[in-house]
């Protein structure tokens, strides 16, 4: 039985149309009715959101909701047919999980695990997770990342200039040596066994995460399978940097 780290509700078949004024796609659904999808996902999508691409939708009957339709993943070709992430809103309720399951022995021990603590300069940011109680008594400052850009087998992150990214690693790396710092690359997609920095997308980026990897900053990207049915762990890519 496959360990499913998130099961997908109902989900309803279409045809990408196009995506537009990053919230909104069109999308052909299998019965033939046009309808406009929320797009869960600010950025650029490189690659991913090529019309004529085979999507997944969910469904929502909030009354409140302006588009009942979710785009949740969409079907690429870059190797064999892979069916890719959409939804940001996904990564950070499934890396609690995992962690919850202690599915990253990288991470070592920890007994407590905080969401959104404040910290960095004068507080104002927040680090996605929080790991108390560690072997080292040291707290583990875990950041998550979601990446889909792909060239062959090889996925990079940021696939966009981050300003917000580049802020991330320098508070991260602030944090060191006292606490562990980890940045951990949620790879939404099952195709791609390595990973780098999109050093031609935001060479910023790329080179401030080689310095504070110099300094002890730690990297887990983690591959993800997507399917219509749910998102399980595949295990950590290979690192080219």
């Amino acid at each position: 039985m496959l360990d499913w780290l998130y099961h997908y509700p109902p989900l309803y078949s279409g045809i990408l149309l196009k995506r537009y004024k990053r919230f909104f796609a069109d999308v052909e659904l299998a019965t033939g009715e046009v309808v406009t999808a929320h797009c869960p996902n600010t950025g650029p999508m490189t690659g991913i959101s090529t019309p004529g691409s085979p999507v997944q939708l969910s469904y929502s009957d909030t009354p409140t909701r302006k588009l009942p339709y979710t785009w949740e993943m969409i079907q690429v070709s870059d190797n064999d047919p892979t069916w890719v992430g959409v939804n940001t809103a996904l990564p950070n309720r499934i890396i609690k999980v995992a962690l919850e399951k202690f599915l990253f022995p990288e991470l070592g021990s920890y007994s407590q695990v905080r969401f959104e603590v404040p910290y960095g300069k004068d507080k104002k940011s927040r680090v996605d997770f929080l790991l108390m109680g560690s072997d080292a008594d040291r707290p583990i400052y875990l950041e998550i990342k979601s990446t889909t850009w792909a060239q062959g087998q090889l996925v990079l992150f940021p696939d966009t200039e981050t300003t917000r990214g580049q802020k991330h690693l320098r508070e991260l790396t602030a944090l060191l040596p006292q606490a562990r710092a980890v940045m951990l690359y949620f790879i939404n997609r099952g195709d791609c066994p390595f990973f780098a920095p999109g050093d031609t997308a935001d060479p910023v980026y790329g080179k401030l995460l080689r310095a504070a990897i110099a300094l002890g900053l730690e990297i887990l990207p983690c591959r993800f399978e997507i399917t219509p049915t749910g998102i399980r762990y595949l295990g950590l890519a290979e690192s080219k940097f």
